[in-house]
């Protein structure tokens, strides 16, 4: 009964790597999501970017929209580039929780020997996976302001167009919220 105790310890411990495999995964996919939006998002704003330069418009508010797309594609490439930083590192967080996983087993077989490997390899894994989602929470901020900065934008463009009364009805809410979220 002892050997067969000890291959489900061998078992259950190679099980944790998965786990964390597993959550690196949700991660990968998150990730990978974000990015094919800020992708078409920059798709989407080049083309608005093409169309204002080709107008050659001498529109009241063209320098303004042109300066609020150019700080948009500014933003998002630094979102983009974050992105691909965050899922390089939840790639290798996986890898190195494999690398993990197989350790165990091998320590297990070979006997004690070299059992810092696994522990090692699965600290290296865990501070991969927390650096992925420390970048993420840089990226959410930036994606925060460039919603926030947009916004402005077209508060400050269609209340131009608006009936004084009804921006002035308005003005508050909008001020309250701003304040709430910076």
């Amino acid at each position: 009964m002892d050997g067969l105790s000890s291959s489900l310890a061998v078992l259950t411990a190679m099980i944790t790597p998965a786990v964390l495999i597993s959550a690196s995964g949700t991660m990968i996919l998150s990730t990978s999501t974000r990015l094919g939006r800020v992708v078409d998002r920059v798709r989407s704003l080049s083309d608005r970017f093409q169309q204002l330069a080709d107008s050659g418009s001498t529109a009241e508010f063209f320098e303004e929209q042109r300066a609020m797309l150019y700080d948009q594609l500014d933003k998002l490439t630094s979102r983009s580039r974050l992105l691909q930083r965050a899922l390089t590192t939840f790639y290798l967080a996986v890898g190195v929780f494999v690398a993990t996983s197989v350790a165990i087993g091998v320590v297990a077989f070979s006997g004690a020997r070299g059992a810092w490997i696994p522990v090692a390899t699965g600290l290296i894994g865990a501070f991969f996976l927390f650096y992925g989602s420390m970048l993420l929470v840089f990226e959410a901020r930036l994606a925060l302001s460039t919603t926030l900065a947009e916004m402005d934008f077209i508060w400050r463009t269609t209340k131009r167009f608006v009936p004084k009364e009804l921006v002035e009805q308005h003005k508050t809410h909008y001020v309250h919220f701003r304040k709430k979220s910076d």
